[in-house]
């Protein structure tokens, strides 16, 4: 091996690969082109043989399991029918109050971010039922896309989240306690978006009004439109308890999951073979790219770590005169930048391997980073110039709603998913004190 700087190593590895996204290349190839050409230039064709052996240990790992189980759960409940009925629930419910629908879009969100673990499900589907329902009924088109992007963000922090499972497969956590330090921070966000709904609809009654007296309905037609909860909460509970009591493993409990989703379109009477085909190319879709993703970033970070970068960075912030405060807020606000530029899978695999061991060294509790970590990637959904979130309520919006429409409407919200991150951070019980109470 030649003997040169790690840490110039390292910081030309993650420059070429930078300089190979902004020119358009997949990230996939961008981590096996740079670290192909690292391993040859450092080792020799030796090198290359790392290739192989990452490939193995990032595929040994039951955990993942879990991600097509999940993929797969959600997508049949997105086609299932559910989502409808609780729209029209809410609308019972709470279309009564001023701000009624937005505050209610929320709850909804937060419900599909527990029944399908990706953000990009509830702001897909709720950009097709409730955006049309709102706009109809005169809500300010900036407030309720941006209340349905920073709902559907809400799939990264409510269990069961894919990108906690990815998390906890690199950062080698236990699954079960980071749903656990998730679920109190997802809710708490959730009633920070209310609340905000509520005083802009008290303030400013023309941007979110109560819908008409003839669409309302008594108080038992309320309590019936309460059976649309009855499947997914039974759904949500059953998965989510056997997570965090410990019943089973969460490859265990996301096959329960999948199979639960079978059953409520079966019950639904919306399951056929077209529904099923759709379901299982999207989870194949998408297990492809992730497994690609996985391996090649596994091969990218071992050749890093293998120099014994990682241990440079470490002992370089542990020499500095930050306070380790300081270090999780330059971490959180790198998280930032990077969210602007880079999905939360690259930015997932490409950090975690350096900035865990500097958390651990640091004295902070490795699970409560990964809560702040979650919050960061909601806002990175959000920030322009690639929240994906923008873009699937693009895909999805009228022609009226126009992209710096998408970008006003998401401020907002940004800025309180940084006040929610802000409390994590002060208060990190938040996210610790349900994992305690459960795990000891």
């Amino acid at each position: 091996m030649l003997d040169l700087d790690p840490l110039m190593i390292t910081l030309g590895m993650f420059s070429s690969m930078l300089v190979l996204l902004a020119m358009g290349a997949p990230l996939t190839w961008a981590l096996l082109t740079v670290g192909t050409g690292a391993a040859y230039f450092l080792w020799g064709p030796s090198g290359l043989e790392l290739m192989a052996t990452s490939a193995f240990a990032a595929m040994d790992n039951f955990l993942l399991v879990a991600l097509p189980m999940f993929i797969f759960m959600g997508l049949m409940l997105q086609r299932s029918g559910i989502t409808d009925d609780l729209f029209e629930m809410i609308h019972k419910l709470m279309g009564g109050m001023p701000g009624g629908l937005g505050m209610g879009t929320v709850v909804i969100c937060a419900l599909i971010a527990a029944m399908a673990g990706v953000s990009g499900a509830a702001t897909v589907s709720l950009g097709i039922i409730a955006l049309p329902s709102m706009l109809q009924r005169g809500y300010d088109k900036r407030l309720c896309t941006g209340t349905i992007m920073a709902g559907g963000a809400l799939g990264f922090l409510i269990p069961p989240s894919v990108l906690m499972i990815v998390y906890a497969f690199l950062a080698r956590e236990s699954v079960g306690k980071l749903f656990a330090a998730g679920l109190l921070p997802g809710l708490m966000l959730a009633a920070i978006y209310m609340l905000y709904i509520f005083v802009r609809a008290r303030l400013q009654p023309q941007l979110a009004p109560a819908i008409a007296a003839t669409e309302r309905v008594d108080f038992f037609g309320k309590v019936g439109s309460l059976k649309a909860l009855i499947l997914p909460g039974i759904l949500i509970g059953t998965v989510l308890g056997f997570i965090i009591m410990g019943v089973t493993s969460p490859s265990e409990a996301s096959a329960v999951g999948a199979a639960g989703s079978i059953v409520c379109a079966a019950i639904y009477r919306t399951l056929n073979m077209k529904m099923l085909r759709e379901a299982l190319q999207g989870t194949a879709k998408l297990m492809g790219m992730l497994l690609w993703i996985t391996i090649a970033a596994v091969f990218f970070s071992k050749i890093y770590i293998g120099l014994g970068a990682g241990s440079l960075i470490t002992e370089l912030v542990e020499d500095s005169s930050l306070a380790p405060y300081m270090v999780i807020i330059a971490m959180l606000a790198c998280y930032f930048v990077l969210g602007m530029f880079l999905d939360d899978f690259a930015i997932v695999f490409i950090t975690v391997p350096l900035f865990v061991p500097i958390v651990q060294e640091l004295g902070f509790d490795t699970v409560w980073f990964a809560v702040l970590f979650i919050l960061s990637m909601q806002s990175a959904y959000l920030t322009p110039p690639f929240g994906y979130n923008l873009f699937y309520m693009r895909s999805v919006a009228p022609a009226n709603v126009t992209i710096y429409d998408l970008y006003w409407a998401a401020i907002p919200f940004v800025i309180l998913q940084v006040i929610g991150l802000g409390l994590v951070v002060a208060f990190p019980q938040i996210a610790l004190w349900l994992p305690g109470l459960i795990f000891g």
